[in-house]
């Protein structure tokens, strides 16, 4: 069962309460927001906000990686944040982003029958061209525990013409890849039940599912590759892709890189 109905914000459009386990229990979904990450953080200094998500129709000052910062006209994307309270051992940053770029993945293959791929570290592809982006973000909260917002975007209407007329030719929406128009609402709702079926295995102590998943949406095991992290380049082939290392095989030697050090992971 889910219901619907009227926010106590003037801001606010409508909440849902999805039959999930965990996330998305509670869905506050606005007409407008600066930021859905921004709303999701000011919840964070009560954890009974563990797995509050936040969607946006339209989004005016969105952040991604590395500050940049994108605006979104309403109905043509899925615009959320998640806010968590994860045990100590999910905290790690690869594995969230990890966890929430293979629920996307898998997303896109429930809604649009398209299999996308993770090009590191967070972003999606469809056909080689950028569908999705996710940002995770931790922070302390007041009464001490780590709280963490899992940011994500998904191109979902968008035409071809309004990407090249935002200077942003590289990237595709589902509706080009499939050929027809979707309901962003009803992608959110199958986005944030694939977060938490995600999310509750590994609380279950299953991160092999997420490992595995993840390595074959990267899609680069065996190939040659570039590995860049904050001072280092490191070219060779990929052997494995775990969450304790990748390891690469250089000049007859093997490099063991933790996730969370490589910036960049690229074929050559």
């Amino acid at each position: 069962m889910e219901s619907s109905s009227q926010a106590s914000s003037p801001t606010s459009l409508q909440t849902w309460q999805l039959n999930t386990r965990h996330i998305g229990r509670r869905v506050l979904i606005f007409d407008r927001l600066d930021s859905t990450s921004n709303l999701a953080a000011s919840l964070a200094n009560d954890p009974a906000n563990d797995g509050v998500v936040v969607v946006a129709k339209e989004q005016m000052a969105g952040r991604g990686q590395h500050g940049r910062s994108w605006t979104c006209p309403p109905g043509s994307s899925v615009l959320m944040s998640v806010l968590l309270f994860p045990a100590p051992a999910l905290r790690r940053p690869a594995l969230l982003t990890a966890w929430a770029a293979v629920s996307v993945c898998e997303t896109v293959l429930q809604t649009a029958n398209l299999q996308a791929k993770i090009k590191w570290p967070n972003d999606v592809l469809l056909q080689g061209q950028k569908v999705s982006g996710i940002l995770i973000e931790s922070r302390p909260s007041r009464g001490g525990e780590l709280s963490v917002v899992a940011g994500i975007g998904l191109n979902v209407n968008q035409t071809a013409q309004t990407f090249v007329a935002a200077g942003l030719p590289q990237a595709t929406s589902l509706a080009i890849d499939a050929g027809r128009a979707f309901d962003p609402a009803q992608v959110a709702r199958v986005l944030i039940r694939q977060l938490d079926a995600e999310y509750g295995r590994l609380g279950s102590g299953d991160l092999a599912t997420l490992e595995a998943c993840w390595k074959w949406r990267v899609g680069l095991l065996g190939k040659k590759v570039c590995a860049e992290g904050q001072g280092s380049r490191h070219a060779g082939r990929l052997l494995d892709m775990a969450w304790d290392g990748l390891l690469i095989e250089k000049d007859g030697e093997l490099v063991q890189l933790a996730p969370e050090a490589v910036r960049h992971l690229e074929p050559l």
